[in-house]
């Protein structure tokens, strides 16, 4: 019974149909290389507000920040 959790951050507008398309994909390729059963397969999508994520010690949008080449 495959459990599989996908964070994303919770930006722009992530669609049902583009989570409907992650939650098939992700159990499509544990039917094909593990041989798992789709039915009994689990898809959890989590969306962070951008606030909760980080990323080397910094808030994500200060992270992008400062990965931003300078002009």
């Amino acid at each position: 019974m495959p459990y599989v959790n996908i964070k994303i951050t919770r930006e722009g507008d992530t669609t049902d149909q583009q989570k409907a398309e992650l939650i098939k994909g992700v159990t499509d390729v544990l039917v094909n290389v593990l041989d798992k059963n789709p039915t009994s397969t689990f898809v959890v999508i989590d969306e962070v507000a951008l606030g909760d994520w980080g990323i080397g010690g910094l808030p994500v949008t200060e992270y992008r920040r400062r990965q931003k080449p300078s002009t």
